[in-house]
């Protein structure tokens, strides 16, 4: 018979691990904090750490260090308890935490927790999975460990494919990701438009491609059919209908085989006559024969008709989209009638989660108010205003209400308010400080009348000039016009033009050619300028804080030169010194003088697209794309002085950008990027 005591084997390992006398470890994370740890500990419990520690020669005390920057603190303290105590305690840990956590147990070859932290998340927290599906379908296929996770997210691309083939980073796919998707019969998508979306990926894979398919010769094509070698055998080329065979497979037929070629001309001629090549089954369309059944609805407040007016007013589209058919799903997170109507519940639930919108039932009318919030909801704030474009607020007919109202925000920077925690037991949604605003004294939405919607008559003449209003109207004043003589328009921008901002444009939408210069679809507003605001790095981080979707501009101290960068993500002076993670930010230099042709180099390394200096940090560092790769930096925190500002290419950005490294600067500018009005 065997006795076990497993519990006092994990507290007694546990209290070793606190011991700070006879470790022999140290491992260095992220914000420069140290771990002890004993190495025989590691070497057990972590085939990962054996490895390590075997390439690692001890100092003159006999200890290893370890350094892993890539690590947060609280990962790899809940890493390092669990390696010694066998024990993870995930109360009030939220979502994206154990998706984090997963990830490092993972990479630390920790089996038995990284399979265990993917059965939770499938299981338990299957609602963050949908909300922030993109971020976790190009994580997990970039280890390729997670069959699981893999398994429920090609279960929804099968089902709405879009959400994968028409995303933004679609291109950046991992290749294992397009080819477990090619191999399933039951993605819901013609066979044309699958083959399509291939070889975009492929041909995105080789950046130097000619644009035009004229000009392309046998390298290119041979190159191209090497990239898919993985990815063609699972196209179903004899289920794609004549049209789109003629018009998207024949311009590519070069990286078919022969024989498969052979085949389909002798299918589209002589249907009847056997063929050589293997014939895949056509993809199901699933039909499900089962009982008519009464949809259940999303909502008990709105109808499939005001989600598709809400879907077109998010896309900006001048008509609504059908009741039947808008591309949008409206997932619910929270319903008061079932999880409470306190603030801070509000709070607690909406944390973390991006693009969503808000609908309420006015108690005594028919009213239906809402609004819609592109930014994520954060609980962690000391109370702030938040800077979009994109947000709106509305009134939806109902009732007796005959048409719906949309207002989008007009003051940018007061689009919305997040109360600090100290007022989050009374303060819930906040659009623009107060033009709609969930409130109560009491912590219950229902009790009071503390929750207000408040417009100027002003506001109510511009969304809806016909309906009346109480204030007094006086007349408008004669207008004298004077025949000035034509004034030259204002440039933006003290360093670039029209012309390279355009570029730019093309550069944020991917585009292969660049728009033209009296037609690009950004403005670029200025919201720092060195030559007026200073050249203190403290500067860039004071007034770029909070700011999302920004360029910056430098034009180098006696060169033609102008560098410059694209960060989409949003600029924050309150870390320790953290790298950022996105596939979409760039660095470039503009052609200018005599530097005949701009160069745009996209992130190649995106753990480490950008670096944000922590506080004690930002009297001398600025802005770091790539920890280096395209850095301003002043030792006496000005930018101007010396030549502490430096590109580098570290790998971390696909191409070089300049052939020097040291610069100063002249003058400098951020843009943020807003979408134009359409």
């Amino acid at each position: 018979m065997a006795l076990k005591f497993f519990d006092k084997l994990s507290q007694n390992f546990t209290e070793l691990l606190n011991d700070k006398d006879d470790f022999n470890v140290i491992i260095e994370v992220e914000d420069k904090k140290n771990f002890t740890a004993h190495s025989s500990v590691l070497r057990c419990r972590s085939p990962y750490f054996r490895k390590e520690l075997d390439t690692i020669t001890p100092n003159e005390k006999s200890v290893k260090k370890i350094i892993k920057p890539n690590i947060s603190s609280q990962i790899f303290d809940i890493i390092l308890k669990y390696i010694y105590g066998g024990i993870v305690n995930l109360e009030n840990v939220e979502a994206r935490i154990i998706f984090d956590l997963m990830l490092a147990a993972n990479k630390f070859e920790l089996e038995e927790l990284s399979k265990k932290l993917e059965t939770i998340l499938i299981k338990d927290k299957a609602s963050w999975l949908k909300t922030h599906f993109s971020l976790v379908y190009h994580s997990i296929f970039l280890h390729n460990n997670f069959k699981e996770l893999e398994k429920f997210c090609n279960d929804i691309v099968a089902k709405y494919p879009n959400l994968i083939f028409d995303a933004e980073d679609f291109t950046s796919l991992q290749e294992s990701a397009l080819v477990s998707l090619l191999k399933r019969d039951d993605i819901q998508m013609e066979e044309g438009k699958i083959w399509e979306y291939t070889i975009k990926w492929g041909i995105s894979q080789n950046p130097t491609f000619p644009t035009n398919l004229e000009e392309w010769n046998k390298e290119n094509f041979l190159t191209l059919k090497i990239t898919l070698q993985q990815c063609l055998p699972y196209i179903r080329y004899f289920h794609i209908s004549g049209n789109d065979f003629l018009d998207k497979v024949k311009p590519y037929k070069k990286i078919l085989d022969k024989q498969i070629w052979e085949d389909l001309m002798q299918q589209l001629i002589s249907p009847d006559r056997p063929i050589k090549s293997v014939i895949l089954p056509a993809r199901s369309v699933l039909i499900q024969e089962l009982p008519v059944r009464v949809k259940e609805s999303f909502s008990t407040i709105i109808s499939d008709e005001h989600a598709a007016e809400i879907s077109s007013w998010i896309d900006r589209k001048t008509t609504a989209y059908p009741s039947t058919d808008y591309p949008y799903e409206f997932q619910l997170i929270l319903r008061g009638s079932k999880d409470g109507f306190s603030p801070q519940t509000f709070w607690n639930i909406c944390h973390g989660h991006t693009g969503t919108v808000v609908i309420i039932k006015v108690n005594g009318t028919d009213e239906i108010l809402g609004g819609y919030n592109p930014l994520m909801w954060d609980n962690t704030t000391s109370g702030v205003y938040k800077e979009t474009n994109d947000s709106f607020i509305f009134s939806l007919k109902n009732g007796n209400i005959q048409n719906s109202i949309l207002s989008r925000v007009a003051s940018l920077r007061y689009a919305l308010y997040y109360y600090g925690k100290d007022n989050q037991n009374s303060g819930g949604l906040n659009f623009g400080g107060g033009s709609l605003r969930m409130y109560s004294s009491v912590s219950n939405f229902t009790v009071n009348n503390e929750s207000y919607y408040n417009h100027s008559d002003l506001m109510q003449q511009l969304i809806s000039p016909d309906r009346p209003i109480k204030s007094v109207i006086l007349p408008a004043r004669s207008v004298l016009i004077q025949e000035l003589p034509v004034r030259v328009k204002e440039s933006f921008s003290t360093i670039i033009s029209d012309e390279h901002a355009a570029e730019i444009s093309s550069w944020i939408d991917r585009k292969t050619t660049a728009y033209p210069s009296t037609d690009y679809p950004y403005e670029f507003q200025l919201i720092l300028r060195g030559s007026k605001d200073g050249f203190s790095p403290q500067t860039f981080w004071n007034i770029c804080h909070g700011h999302t979707g920004t360029v910056v501009i430098i034009k180098v101290n006696g060169t033609d030169e102008i560098l410059g960068g694209y960060n989409p993500l949003m600029w924050d002076n309150t870390t320790s010194g953290v790298y950022k993670e996105t596939n979409d930010s760039f660095i470039f230099s503009l052609k200018n003088g005599n530097i005949q042709n701009s160069i745009l180099s996209r992130v190649a390394s995106l753990r480490y697209a950008l670096y944000y200096y922590g506080k004690d940090n930002q009297n001398s560092g600025g802005l770091n794309f790539g920890g280096g790769s395209l850095r301003m930096y002043s030792s006496v925190s000005n930018f101007t002085v010396n030549n502490e500002s430096y590109y580098n290419h570290s790998g971390h950005y696909e191409k070089k950008i300049r052939t020097t490294n040291s610069f100063s600067i002249v003058d400098y500018e951020v843009f943020k990027v807003n979408k134009k009005a359409t």
